[in-house]
């Protein structure tokens, strides 16, 4: 017999769970079902591992908007931490700041490789590529091609998985917008030299670059907390929370203006649901394949792609204290691209206080090399690996584990807009009560706190009953121009860069 409740949400990610605790909020019924037999909060999750405790991709709890800011403080009062942002760029058994220090770089470079990095780019602006259409070709105009090669090339293609021949120029015109080399020489002299005063606090500032915020706050046991919090207060405020649900198909009525949504659950037991409306944080691409009847715009939802992400984490014995939280590798000899130090985000991720947790980022496509290597075959790569680079010696690591994350990145290929807006349309015109939230969901590039900005605001929709605030101009580089959620539909407007394949 099928159940009935008010709002259905699909994902108990940040999106969805904001949209539950919001609609929970105003005396609303919501039911939010997660695939995962066992954690909330998707990609902004904490794995528990024999008590060390990792993050998927690493979550700084930084927020411009003051209106996400309140909501953390409210789910969670009393649990987070200040912690210092330290990251390092790791090129050619060299470790170089980020941001750059200019005469560490210059130290590290050695003065030959100055010398031509400096000679590199009097040429390009010399000799400068007319209307470049790459990345590639972008950089190299700004930078010079040495620069390009050293902290440009490396890591966005591990990154993203295609050449920056293949990147178009969009996206470095936006992504790396407003940075001059001489600018970036100034403040690097400053740095180097003490002069430079601190940014940021935990809040970051409204007029703080991102890329120069020296602290941040954190749960003290990882994100994870966060969204525990908030499915338990779902819970207590009349909601449901139900753990090892995965949608099979969605058929909306027409006529009734309801959908019936077909369930598998973990123990094998099927369940149906009946809703007014459903909220959905699931990648566009199952969404649609899963709903009745069939909508018009199947085949454009079949063309978006995804990038995946796995961790391999090592655990060993006490070494040398890092104050890394991340180390960007730019280093074309290994395959990681980036080494997360847990203990550096919060020591209570460590359970004994000492040991060395570290956790080894690789970029990849579901069914690739990487994706389909065995547990085993990745932990003894990373131990290679992070030997090469001088982090760990893999006589000390004592335990080992590996989490495969899918569809981490929705990918910006060139006709990905094209097929979103068609999507859109079709929902708007045939589904009118299917709402679409979160990063997957909206197929959008944004971090969590813009994540929950659309789940909150897709709730405020629903409490309407009417559409109030547009949430499709959600992105995540956007500020508030004014005070509370009235605000959002002018404020929200800018969006996160995401590289777009050259057009044909």
């Amino acid at each position: 017999m099928a159940q009935h409740v008010e709002t259905l949400v699909i994902g108990a990610g940040p999106a969805g769970l904001t949209t539950a605790y919001t609609l929970a909020k105003a005396g609303r019924g919501v039911t939010v079902l997660e695939m995962d037999p066992t954690y909330v909060g998707g990609i902004s999750r904490t794995v528990d591992y024999k008590g060390f405790k990792f993050d998927i991709g690493g979550h700084r709890f930084f927020s411009k908007s003051q209106e996400i800011v309140d909501l953390w403080n409210e789910i969670l009062p009393d649990d987070f931490i200040d912690r210092p942002r330290l990251s390092r760029i790791y090129y050619r058994e060299k470790f170089y700041a980020y941001p750059l220090r200019a005469f560490e770089a210059l130290a590290n470079l050695g003065v030959w490789t100055a010398a031509r990095c400096m000679a590199s780019f009097g040429w390009a602006k010399l000799k400068p590529i007319k209307r470049p259409d790459t990345f590639h070709q972008w950089v190299r105009n700004q930078f010079g091609e040495r620069l390009f090669s050293i902290f440009f090339k490396t890591y966005t293609e591990k990154v993203w998985g295609m050449s920056c021949d293949e990147i178009s120029a969009d996206w470095a015109s936006q992504r790396i917008k407003g940075l001059d080399l001489g600018a970036a020489i100034i403040d690097g002299v400053k740095r180097s030299l003490g002069l430079r005063s601190r940014a940021a606090g935990p809040q970051g500032g409204v007029n703080a670059p991102k890329t120069l915020i020296e602290s941040f706050r954190y749960p003290r046991k990882g994100p994870g907390m966060m969204w525990e919090a908030c499915a338990d207060k779902v819970m207590a405020l009349g909601g449901d929370i139900r753990m090892g649900r995965k949608v099979d198909g969605l058929h909306y009525d027409r006529l009734a203006k309801i959908w019936t949504v077909s369930v598998s659950c973990a123990d094998g037991r099927k369940e149906i649901y009946t809703a007014d409306d459903v909220v959905s944080s699931a990648p566009i691409r199952e969404l649609m394949q899963s709903i009745s009847p069939t909508p018009m715009s199947i085949f454009h939802a079949g063309e978006l792609m995804y990038r995946d992400f796995l961790t391999v984490v090592l655990i060993g014995k006490p070494q040398k204290e890092l104050p890394d939280n991340w180390i960007y590798i730019h280093d074309p000899s290994v395959k990681v691209g980036r080494v997360q130090n847990f203990r550096s985000w919060s020591p209570e991720m460590i359970p004994d206080g000492v040991s060395t947790c570290l956790g080894l980022e690789y970029f990849c496509f579901e069914g690739d090399g990487l994706w389909t290597s065995s547990d085993a075959d990745l932990i003894a790569q990373a131990k290679r690996e992070i030997t090469k680079i001088g982090l760990m010696n893999p006589a000390d690591v004592y335990d080992a584990c590996v989490v495969r994350q899918h569809k981490a990145y929705p990918v910006y290929d060139d006709a990905y807009a094209e097929h979103v807006k068609t999507i859109r349309l079709d929902l708007k015109l045939h589904f009118p009560r299917l709402h679409l939230v979160g990063r997957n969901g909206m197929h959008k590039y944004n971090n969590q706190d813009h994540a929950m900005m659309t789940g909150l605001l897709t709730a405020e929709n629903i409490i309407a009953g009417e559409t109030i605030h547009d949430v499709w101009e959600v992105n995540e580089d956007a500020e508030y121009g004014e005070a509370g959620v009235s605000g959002a539909r002018q404020a929200l407007r800018s969006e996160r860069a995401v590289p777009k394949k050259v057009a044909a």
